[in-house]
């Protein structure tokens, strides 16, 4: 009689498992989505986000800091990689509230001093060892910042000091760049003075599209640069409009972090940088292709949002590629016919509403504290952009 003790055993396994996903189901908060959020509705987020960030700013015009920890921390080596952060989130946040609240008198102060910090501090960012090289972050998204800032300043002597410092920014690229074109945010390999480490796909995008909106501010942005980094992403690119997470991993395409629902993230980020540097291979087929593949996968995002561990969800996937990810695919419905805009900027929407925080916060990723500030920026970019033009 094995087979009956097999069925019993199986019956009373089985109503287990029903009972602990009932038990999982009655503690998770749902979610509540709309088929359409209006104006309204996206402008009140909006507000409500960018007052979470004027909130939270540090006394010297900086957002975030090394004070919150979790016990289980990212390689970080001090101090060297929080000034990195601190600069990448300040630029993030003063993007988001240029495009937003620049003519906002409630946000003048808060503006005024954390663009002198950016001003103040961008020039003196290094890398933080020979391995870690978080300031690319800072970088580029200070690149970003930079850029708005000179667009919206009517002051010659502010945006010869601007264009100075982007300038200087450009060259810190130069400097940190990968022996392989683009850059990278670890240097696995020799820790050479020029960094040995692996080309990275998506920290080669947002390098990519800072420096285009720097060349479109009146900065010198060096060819040589631009062609290299290209042609890593180039290398990275897949036939299925994937990306490989870095060059290291050119052998192992099927990796799991490689293939589509891996790739999320990044193909949006990587296919507008492309474009925006004049690759004509990215098409608008090639564009709603990949937002489609981001609307309907997004469960593969989203599962791996709030979790402590980096790339511990499936296919790889670490919460902080979320709002990354939701920002560049923002940027490429941007860049698609006005036509076609509305579908996705609901889309995106639909998305991005229910996340934000009773606060006013979004966040994908404990990360010290800084992942409310990084993430509260992004979203407010992207729904900046799920607005009508």
């Amino acid at each position: 009689m094995d087979w009956y003790r097999l069925l019993i055993i199986s019956l009373v396994l089985l109503s287990c498992k029903n009972e602990s996903y009932a038990k999982i189901e009655s503690n998770t908060t749902k979610i509540q989505t709309k088929p359409e959020y209006s104006l309204l509705e996206i402008g009140e987020c909006l507000d409500k986000g960018a007052r979470f960030l004027l909130d939270r700013q540090n006394p010297d015009g900086s957002w975030g800091s090394a004070r919150q920890t979790k016990g289980l921390n990212i390689f970080a080596p001090v101090p060297g990689s929080h000034r990195a952060f601190r600069l990448a989130v300040t630029a993030l946040s003063v993007s988001a509230l240029l495009e937003i609240k620049a003519n906002d008198p409630n946000y003048a102060k808060c503006l005024q001093v954390s663009q002198q910090y950016l001003l103040d501090k961008l020039p003196e960012l290094r890398r933080a060892s020979p391995m870690a090289l978080y300031n690319v972050w800072a970088h580029a998204y200070g690149l970003q910042a930079l850029s708005r800032m000179h667009d919206l300043s009517d002051k010659k002597s502010k945006k010869k000091k601007i264009i100075e410092v982007m300038n200087q920014q450009i060259k810190m690229l130069q400097t940190y760049e990968s022996i392989d074109g683009g850059w990278g945010y670890y240097d696995f390999n020799a820790q050479t003075k020029q960094p040995s480490g692996s080309s990275i796909s998506f920290v080669n995008a947002t390098g990519l599209v800072a420096l285009k909106e720097a060349e479109e501010a009146g900065a010198t942005v060096p060819k040589r640069l631009v062609l290299r980094a290209l042609e890593a992403i180039k290398r990275q690119r897949l036939p299925d409009h994937s990306y490989l997470y870095g060059e290291y991993l050119k052998y192992r395409p099927r990796h799991g972090i490689n293939r589509p629902a891996g790739s999320l993230g990044r193909s949006n980020a990587c296919n507008y940088a492309l474009q925006v540097w004049g690759d004509e291979t990215i098409t608008e087929k090639v564009h709603k292709i990949c937002l489609d593949r981001l609307i309907k996968r997004n469960g593969w995002l989203d599962v791996a949002r709030k979790r402590p561990i980096p790339h511990e969800s499936w296919f790889a996937v670490a919460g902080y590629f979320f709002y990354y990810g939701h920002l560049y695919a923002a940027y490429c419905v941007d860049s698609i016919p006005t036509g076609d805009q509305p579908k996705y900027q609901k889309q995106l929407a639909k998305i991005l509403v229910p996340l934000q925080e009773k606060d006013g916060s979004w966040w994908d990723f404990p990360f010290y504290d800084y992942h409310q500030q990084y993430g509260t920026a992004m979203a407010l970019l992207s729904l900046k952009r799920c607005l009508p033009q």
